[in-house]
């Protein structure tokens, strides 16, 4: 672990200095095709950084954070847009805000440049997927920092601890179903957390407040408001501004509204996959393609999900009802298609040897049971 630790530290020193260079290359490069040849090394080493890194926790985010958002960034901000094309960022601001999954809360909201919706004024229907813009509207759930209370991520942290405590003592006797059905909710518990907690550490930094990255998502109303304004927001509009918008703008002219959205939102999810695929390739996972059909999956349900609600308007079911079911509709196709590759490369028992290797040092979890409670709050500090 000391290792990895090391390897982590040298990364990140690469990543400050690869983003000193582009803020200089911002400031006397202009917009355009230069530009982008001159983040083409950067681009290129963030491709490979990750490859130096082999745990889990540490493998997983860096990719995401440098390989898939920052690279992202990189390449908006190229053409001068995106959320690093501001002009008044210092330094410090430029590299929090290219390196990890923040948005500053804007109050009211930014809509896009006009020219990045421009091929989809005509119909409302097509632009409202994965826009990843709300109604300005705070959650009620989201506190005036952006962020969520305390507590709610407080309950959170607690049941993941419980998931790892029976992980730890009592898998073998839960059902396998149930076992993958409460690993999902871990993962997404402890996804949101983590963001938080980044999120957190920018606002002190940059002075500003952040968005919450999750909204809910089991309240989502359907798969167009769990994908485009609930999970993993940052994500979502990174992958409006890069794919999403792009395709239809040159598709638009070609095929119409109709088949411009299909190949959009097929493109969207289709690269949301691949870049899935990356992440677990960095730490170890060969020659697996459940991602990539998972996220093309609920591109085409989504697409079914848009045709249907032209027709029949409005769903008639309520959001207590409908967000359980979309909810769940998604945690089954990820069961299906995602976990078995998963538990093929033993990614809960790896990351589970990480988590005691930091909490608990040389305790090991094979030894006689300690009690519940206290084995919980180890847990649970490590999660604060």
């Amino acid at each position: 672990m000391e290792g990895e630790m090391s390897n982590y530290m040298k990364v990140w020193f690469e990543v400050l200095v690869s983003m000193c260079y582009c803020y200089l290359v911002t400031k006397i490069v202009p917009k355009g095709t230069i530009r982008l040849i001159s983040f083409h090394p950067v681009v290129c080493l963030f491709l490979v950084l990750p490859l130096n890194l082999t745990s889990i926790h540490f493998g997983l985010t860096t990719a995401f954070f440098i390989t898939w958002l920052a690279n992202f960034k990189l390449l908006l901000l190229a053409f001068g847009i995106g959320p690093l094309s501001d002009p008044s960022l210092s330094l410090g601001q430029f590299f929090v805000v290219a390196c990890l999954p923040i948005k500053i809360q804007q109050n009211p909201p930014t809509k896009p440049p006009p020219s990045l919706v421009k091929p989809l004024k005509n119909n409302h229907n097509l632009e409202k997927p994965l826009n990843g813009l709300r109604n300005g509207s705070p959650s009620p759930k989201t506190s005036k920092s952006g962020l969520k209370p305390p507590l709610n991520y407080a309950t959170k942290a607690l049941f993941s601890a419980f998931f790892l405590y029976l992980n730890n003592y009592y898998k073998e006797y839960l059902h396998p179903k149930l076992f993958q059905f409460c690993f999902v909710l871990y993962v997404y518990m402890g996804l949101e957390i983590l963001l938080a907690a980044v999120a957190t550490m920018a606002q002190v930094v940059l002075g500003s407040n952040v968005e919450a990255q999750f909204d809910e998502p089991y309240l989502s109303s359907s798969l167009r408001d769990f994908w485009g304004r609930r999970w993993n927001l940052m994500s979502s509009d990174i992958l409006r501004l890069t794919i999403y918008n792009p395709l239809c703008s040159l598709a638009t002219p070609v095929l119409g509204h109709k088949w411009a959205y299909i190949l959009a939102i097929i493109g969207t999810f289709l690269v949301s996959g691949l870049m899935h695929e990356l992440m677990f390739y960095y730490v170890g996972m060969r020659h697996t393609w459940g991602h990539t059909l998972f996220f093309l999956l609920q591109g085409l349900c989504l697409i079914v999900e848009s045709s249907l609600k032209r027709f029949i308007g409005a769903w008639p079911l309520r959001r207590q009802i409908s967000g359980p079911l979309i909810f769940g509709f998604v945690i089954i196709t990820y069961i299906w298609l995602v976990m078995p590759n998963l538990l093929m490369f033993d990614v809960d028992v790896r990351a589970n040897k990480e988590y005691e290797a930091v909490t608990i040092g040389k305790f090991s979890l094979s030894e006689s049971k300690v009690a519940p409670l206290a084995e919980i709050t180890k847990v649970s500090c490590y999660l604060f």
